[in-house]
C-alpha cells in the first residue's frame, strides 16, 4: 500500500499528470479490496469511506469529477423542506445532521450558512402550517449552526428583499439552509480520498466488467485520452454512476434490482444587481419549488422537473426550460427578468429511483443498494447532501466481499483537504494578504475555495509571479487558480477547468469563450500542451459552448440535444455508450 500519511507534493495528494501515469501503472499491476467506478460526490464519498477503513481502493471516473450531476445541482446543502409535506421526515433528519456535520466539521470551507425567506401569500392557515414546518425543520436539523426561524411582517420581509413585488407576500418566514459549490466539493472529496491512500484516476472509463464464474472480479478500464486498456482485480466493484447505473449494470449481464430515472432540472444565473435582496427567496411553484441562491456576483434561479431520456452526458436546457424559470421568478419579482439579463445556464439529471413498472414505482430521493451480483454493489438515488451516508452504505454492503475484517466507517471524524485551519486563516486573513501581496478580499475568496491549501496554491507562483494576475476577461479568478487547477486538481481539458475548477462558464456572459486561450497557455506547460494542442482545446471549447448555447433557444428537448450532442468532445477516446460485448 502507498504511504498511509502523505505529506503535501509526495503526488499522493496532488492530483498531477506524473500522478496519473504513476495511477495507471498500479491500476493495472496491484489487486484492490474495492473498486469504485464513478467520480461523481457518491463515488468519490465511497473511495474516502473505504480508504479511511484501510481497505486498498481504486476510484475510476471516465470523465472528470463531478462531470455528471455533481456539478449541476442547485448548490446546497439542505435537508429539502419541501420533503416533510412528504412525511419524509428520516430523509430530511439525515439530511440535516449532514449538513451541520459539513459545516461545522468535514468542510467548513465550502460549505456556508445562507439566509433564506419562505414569502407568504394565503391568510390565517399558511403561516402557522409552514411555521410549523419549519420549527420542525430545525429541530430535526438541530439548529446548532444556524439560527433559528423568524416571523416577518410584510415590511420586514421587504427591508431583507426590496425586490420582490409589494403584492406578493403578506408576510415572510426567515430560515437558514446552506450553499456549496457542488463540483470543487466533490473533487476535494476526491483528493481527500487520495490522500488517504486510493488510487485516483479520470478520464478512465469502465469498458468491461471482469468475471470468474458468477462473480464480479474486477473491471476492464480504458484511458479517455489514448484508448489504452488495462484490466484491474478486486474484491468488489461498487458502480456509483448515477444516471449511468444501468449502462454499468447492463455489462454484468445481470437483472438489476432498481432502475435510474433521469430527472432534468435546469437553473439560470444572473446578476447580482438584477435583484435587490439581502436573503435567498424559496418560491413555491404547482409541482415543486423554486430557489432564488446568491452566488457570489450573481444569483442563481431554478430548477425545473422533467422526465430525460435522451444523452446522459450533457443534458440540454430548452427556451421552454428557461421560460418556465423566467415565467415563476417574474410573479414576484418588482423589476422583471429577461433572456438578456441571464449570464449562464446549466442542466444537470438527477438519477431517481424507479421501480420493476410504473405502477409500483415510487421515484424517491431515497438512496438505495443492491446486490446484483456477487462482488458487484450498486448504490443509486439519494441526495447530494447525504453522500456521506451513501458512501458508508455502500461500503457496508461491499464489505462482506473483502476477505479481511473490515473496520466501520468514520468518516464522520475525517475532515475534507482544507478544512483544518480554515478557521484560523479566516482570522488572518490581513496577514495572509501581506505575505503574498493579496488584497484581503482576494484571500477570502481563495480560502472559501482552498480552506488551508491556500499556501499550497499560491506556492506555485513562486517563481512565477504573473501566475498572481487575475484572468483578464475573468478577474474574480487568479491565473495560480488554473495552474493549480491542472498541476493538482486532475483537470485535463479546458472544459475541465473553465466549467468545474472555476465556473467562469455559467459566471460571465461570454461562457468562458473570452479566456479561453488566454487559461490555456496559463494550464499548457503543466499539461505539455503543444502550440496545436491548445489551439485544439480552445477550439473544442468554443464549439461546446456554442452548441450550448444554441440548444437553449430550442422548443424542445429533442432538438436542443441533437444540438448539444453534435459538439465535439474533449476526451477524443471515450465512448458513449459503452458497446456491449
Amino acid at each position: 500500500m502507498s504511504d498511509p500519511i502523505p505529506g503535501p507534493g509526495n503526488g499522493q495528494t496532488l492530483l498531477s499528470p506524473a500522478q496519473r501515469d504513476t495511477a495507471w501503472n498500479r491500476l493495472g499491476a496491484e489487486q484492490f479490496d474495492v473498486i469504485v467506478i464513478g467520480g461523481g460526490v457518491v463515488g468519490a464519498g465511497a473511495a474516502l469511506d473505504a480508504a479511511t477503513r484501510g481497505l486498498k481502493v481504486a476510484l475510476v471516473e471516465a470523465r472528470d469529477f463531478a462531470s455528471g450531476t455533481s456539478s449541476r445541482s442547485s448548490k446546497m446543502f439542505h435537508g429539502g423542506l419541501r420533503y416533510l409535506e412528504q412525511l419524509e421526515f428520516g430523509l430530511v433528519r439525515e439530511a440535516l445532521y449532514e449538513r451541520e456535520l459539513s459545516l461545522t466539521t468535514l468542510a467548513p470551507h465550502l460549505v456556508k450558512p445562507l439566509p433564506f425567506l419562505f414569502p407568504l401569500t394565503k391568510r390565517i392557515w399558511e403561516r402557522p402550517y409552514i411555521a410549523a414546518g419549519i420549527f420542525l425543520y430545525d429541530q430535526l436539523g438541530g439548529a446548532k449552526s444556524v439560527p433559528p426561524q423568524k416571523h416577518l411582517l410584510k415590511a420586514g420581509a421587504l427591508r431583507l428583499a426590496p425586490g420582490l413585488k409589494r403584492s406578493s407576500l403578506i408576510g415572510a418566514i426567515r430560515y437558514y439552509d446552506t450553499v456549496v459549490d457542488d463540483a470543487r466539493h466533490t473533487m476535494t472529496v476526491a483528493r481527500t480520498a487520495a490522500h488517504y491512500g486510493a488510487v485516483v484516476r479520470t478520464s478512465t472509463q469502465v469498458v468491461a466488467l471482469l468475471r470468474e464464474g458468477d462473480r464480479v472480479t474486477g473491471v476492464r478500464v480504458r484511458d479517455s485520452e489514448t484508448g489504452a486498456v488495462t484490466e484491474v482485480c478486486g474484491h468488489v466493484v461498487v458502480n456509483a454512476t448515477g444516471v449511468w447505473t444501468d449502462e454499468i449494470q447492463a455489462l454484468s449481464k445481470q437483472r438489476g434490482r432498481f432502475r435510474v430515472r433521469a430527472s432534468k432540472g435546469v437553473h439560470i444565473v444572473v446578476p447580482r444587481d438584477r435583484i435587490v435582496s439581502e436573503v435567498a427567496i424559496i418560491l413555491r411553484t404547482e409541482k415543486s419549488v423554486l430557489f432564488v441562491i446568491p452566488w457570489g456576483t450573481h444569483w442563481i434561479i431554478g430548477t425545473t422537473d422533467t422526465d430525460w431520456n435522451l444523452d446522459l452526458a450533457h443534458p440540454a436546457a430548452t427556451k421552454a426550460d428557461i421560460d418556465y424559470i423566467l415565467g415563476h421568478v417574474n410573479k414576484v419579482l418588482a423589476t422583471p427578468l429577461n433572456h438578456d439579463d441571464i449570464d449562464g445556464v446549466y442542466a444537470g439529471l438527477r438519477p431517481l429511483l424507479a421501480g420493476e413498472s410504473e405502477e409500483t414505482s415510487k421515484l424517491s430521493r431515497e438512496h438505495a443498494v443492491a446486490v446484483p451480483a456477487p462482488g458487484l454493489v450498486a448504490i443509486a438515488g439519494g441526495k447530494y447532501t447525504t453522500y456521506r451516508v451513501m458512501g458508508e452504505d455502500a461500503i457496508d454492503a461491499a464489505s462482506e466481499f473483502v476477505p479481511t475484517r473490515v473496520a466501520p466507517s468514520i468518516t464522520e471524524k475525517v475532515p475534507l483537504l482544507g478544512a483544518d485551519g480554515y478557521f484560523a486563516l479566516i482570522n488572518q486573513t490581513e496577514h495572509v494578504g501581506q505575505h503574498y501581496g493579496l488584497h484581503p478580499y482576494r484571500v477570502r475568496h481563495l480560502l472559501d475555495r482552498y480552506g488551508s491549501l491556500i499556501g499550497e496554491v499560491l506556492d506555485m507562483a513562486a517563481d512565477r509571479p504573473e501566475l498572481l494576475e487575475p484572468i483578464t476577461e475573468a478577474p474574480v479568478y487568479l491565473k495560480v487558480e488554473a495552474w493549480y487547477a491542472a498541476a493538482a486538481e486532475g483537470a485535463l481539458h479546458l472544459e475541465d477547468i473553465l466549467a468545474r475548477r472555476m465556473r467562469i462558464s455559467i459566471e460571465y456572459q461570454h461562457r468562458g469563450v473570452d479566456c479561453a486561450r488566454e487559461v490555456a497557455e496559463v494550464i499548457a506547460p503543466v499539461l505539455g500542451w503543444s502550440a496545436e494542442d491548445i489551439d485544439r482545446e480552445v477550439a473544442t471549447y468554443l464549439a461546446r459552448v456554442e452548441a450550448e448555447v444554441l440548444s437553449q433557444t430550442q422548443p424542445d428537448d429533442e432538438s436542443a440535444d441533437a444540438l448539444r450532442a453534435a459538439a465535439p468532445e474533449s476526451r477524443a477516446e471515450i465512448l458513449e455508450p459503452v458497446p456491449l460485448d
